[in-house]
């Protein structure tokens, strides 16, 4: 090997694909785009994960009734007292940044909610945003204590500004 070979075989910068220069350059006459069909033609473009072949497409043919009132819905993490015993000390206070930290309530959404699957034997005081009848029954059974966190409060509307229908 000498100074003469050491970049032979190497593309340092590999050259554009130019169609349209003509038959002898390989790329000319259809420019590599085939004969007729639909994407010979400049601003066709490959279907989408959504095309069904010409027919009318799924999200069309399917009914679409009603109003779902999902999408403004509060979504909870769930836990268990059975989890929250096995975790925590007995005497600890738990609220959701405990839990976070535990990794019992790993996503951040609308707060925490406490089912009471699972058996309690320790005493706890516990924070959170929504309580079952059966974890509330089994928490204070053993002696601790539940605190609700309130939820947000609505706005008041300007009541110095009462709303007057607009004439027709």
């Amino acid at each position: 090997m000498d100074l003469t070979n050491v970049h032979a075989g190497v593309a340092k910068r590999t050259k554009k694909k130019r169609v349209g220069r003509g038959i002898g350059s390989g790329h000319g006459k259809t420019s590599s785009r085939g004969h007729k069909g639909q994407y010979a033609s400049a601003g066709a473009r490959k279907p989408s994960r959504m095309f069904v072949g010409g027919q009318t497409p799924l999200f069309r043919r399917v009914p679409k009734r009603g109003f779902s009132n999902a999408r403004f819905a509060n979504v909870y993490n769930v836990v268990n007292v059975g989890d929250i015993d096995s975790i925590f000390p007995d005497g600890s206070t738990i609220n959701p940044d405990e839990l976070r930290t535990h990794g019992l309530a790993k996503k951040s959404l609308d707060g925490v909610r406490i089912l009471g699957e699972g058996e309690i034997t320790k005493k706890f005081k516990i924070v959170a945003h929504h309580f079952s009848q059966s974890a509330k029954a089994k928490i204070e059974a053993k002696g601790g204590t539940v605190e609700l966190i309130p939820a947000p409060k609505l706005p008041v509307r300007n009541k110095m500004k009462p709303h007057v229908a607009k004439p027709k």
